[in-house]
């Protein structure tokens, strides 16, 4: 079933980590076949608390189309990686 998701990505702030990062999500969720309605790079931000002992962290913000069994893919995979710092999907339609 296809429904609306909001994901909230954040990347390592080194600017070549967090496009290997970018990248990686990208090929995902084309591999996966998600559609990318909307993205937005909202920059280099604090973090409120250490991640991974990074203060900084850089955020990226998705809307997307994919079925709903394909988030828990995507989220083994982004949880193994190391250029992905935290993530978050939200269910549009649940909010």
């Amino acid at each position: 079933m296809i429904q609306n998701y909001e994901f909230t990505c954040i990347f390592l702030a080194d600017e070549e980590k967090m496009k290997e990062g970018l990248d990686l999500v990208q090929e995902a969720f084309a591999k996966s076949n998600v559609k990318i309605t909307k993205q937005d790079d909202l920059g280099v931000k604090t973090l409120a608390y250490e991640i991974n002992k990074q203060d900084k962290g850089h955020y990226v913000y998705f809307e997307l189309e994919c079925d709903t069994q394909v988030i828990k893919e995507l989220s083994r995979a982004f949880q193994l990686s190391s250029l992905v710092l935290k993530f978050l999907f939200i269910n549009v339609e649940h909010k």
